[in-house]
């Protein structure tokens, strides 16, 4: 057996043994306009956080057009992300969780649509403490491939 078999399998029995999914977040979307804010620790972005706060805001994504196209744009971006699956969507609200392909940790990514032509968004892990900024790339991700589609001729 290689080392590198060794650390695998200790990581994913660590992780079974931790339950690195989280617990299922039973108070997340929109209340009163707003997303749940970030809690302290470093594993969460938040587009409607204070600006003066670098570790947990992120600038909100903004069109131009229908509301619905830019729901649809989003839609079809994150189904085409790896392991990504829609867990909420309404006319206003997008929630998808993205589970980590090797030890299995979950964060749940929330796009709100509201009437001015802004999509709040908020992605935050379910467990641990910092995430090494791995929800801060996903929503620029997001948002880089948003922008290109929000260019192109209609």
């Amino acid at each position: 057996m290689g080392l590198k078999y060794l650390l695998v399998t200790g990581a994913l029995a660590l992780g079974t043994f931790l339950g690195c999914a989280g617990n299922y977040p039973t108070d997340l979307g929109v209340n009163n306009g707003r997303l749940k804010s970030c809690p302290a620790s470093l594993n969460c972005v938040n587009s409607q956080a204070d600006n003066l706060d670098k570790t947990h805001f992120v600038a909100p994504m903004v069109y131009t057009g229908m509301v619905e196209r830019a729901h649809d744009t989003v839609v079809s971006i994150v189904q085409a992300m790896e392991n990504s699956a829609i867990k909420e969507k309404n006319k206003n609200y997008l929630r998808v969780a993205f589970t980590s392909p090797l030890m299995g940790f979950v964060d749940d990514v929330e796009f709100y649509f509201p009437e001015e032509p802004v999509i709040h968004v908020r992605s935050a892990a379910r467990k641990g403490y910092s995430d090494f900024g791995v929800n801060r790339r996903r929503i620029e991700t997001i948002r880089s491939l948003f922008e290109k589609v929000e260019i192109l001729p209609r």
